[in-house]
């Protein structure tokens, strides 16, 4: 009886520290710099760099896998990415390739009883909502660091600051909804982030991320940007709808309805009020997908 997680550690692990060690060894890193990012020995480091460790080429040749050790080694050159970050990145990859991916080939190798059984133990046997949970907050951080990169993107965020939310497929209210505590804010020209996302950590984008999911279930990541007239014409000239709300409802719930009765724009926004921000909300399925559109509006406008 071999366990999924002896694979991990046995086949997955050498594997993928073979090639971040490699990746940071061509971007200049010491021994001893990878070794303190990665938490192994200087030995240990000097034997990935040399090839002298076995690695598993089905795991090796995942393109997901090189993808991944790529991304967490840049972000480690540039700063972007902090121990966490990486630690989450490759969380999320080993759960990626525990579905019917590499993981299940090489497990299924050493197991030859798993073999034509259509094996689901990793994705199946846990809790699937802390899954989802996980998931989720591992998709919000990657978008909030995918959004702070954005060319021009500081000069967007309103004095309220920006929030990035992500929803569970169940989510009921705003303690499904994933987003940063205290919110991303602007400063000398860099979007800011002050902590990791949590649940129930925003009030407004919440509130429009569930309106979305109540109309079209698919639709559960959005963000907040100024609302402006060079965004929105940007929003027109890319195709995307963009549908106008009353921000002094008494009830923006019910606001948000009325907003949405036509189908889930891609962006929601008002012109302010007493009090009240102009803000436009980018909604789309999920917290990076929404990244992705604000590159589009403001890369391409801009």
């Amino acid at each position: 009886m071999k366990l999924p997680s002896e694979i991990v550690v046995d086949s997955f692990l050498p594997t993928f520290r073979a090639l971040l060690a490699s990746e940071l060894d061509e971007r200049g890193f010491t021994q001893q710099e990878i070794a303190e990012r990665m938490s192994i020995s200087q030995p240990a480091v000097s034997k990935y760099v040399a090839g002298e460790v076995e690695v598993e080429e089905v795991i090796a040749r995942d393109s997901r896998v090189r993808d991944t050790a790529e991304r967490v080694a840049e972000g480690f050159d540039d700063d972007s990415l902090n121990e966490y970050e990486a630690l989450s990145e490759v969380i999320g990859l080993v759960r990626a390739l525990e579905d019917r991916g590499p993981i299940c080939e090489v497990h299924e190798r050493e197991a030859p009883a798993l073999r034509g059984t259509g094996c689901d133990l990793c994705v199946a046997g846990g809790d699937s909502r802390l899954l989802e949970e996980n998931e989720t907050l591992h998709d919000v951080r990657r978008a909030v660091r995918r959004f702070k990169n954005v060319p021009n993107v500081a000069s967007h965020v309103p004095n309220v600051g920006t929030n990035v939310a992500q929803a569970l497929s169940d989510a009921e209210s705003t303690a499904d909804v994933a987003a940063v505590p205290g919110r991303l804010y602007a400063m000398n020209g860099r979007v800011h982030v002050p902590a990791n996302p949590e649940f129930g950590a925003s009030k407004n984008v919440s509130a429009v991320v569930l309106a979305a999911a109540r109309t079209e279930p698919s639709k559960r990541g959005a963000l907040n940007l100024a609302t402006s007239d060079e965004l929105l014409s940007a929003a027109e000239d890319a195709g995307m709808r963009a549908v106008e709300f009353d921000p002094d409802r008494d009830e923006r719930r019910d606001a948000l309805a009325e907003a949405f009765a036509d189908g889930v724009p891609d962006v929601a926004y008002h012109r302010g009020g007493f009090g009240v921000e102009p803000v436009a909300y980018v909604i789309a399925e999920d917290a990076p997908s929404a990244v992705r559109m604000v590159e589009k509006l403001l890369t391409d406008e801009y």
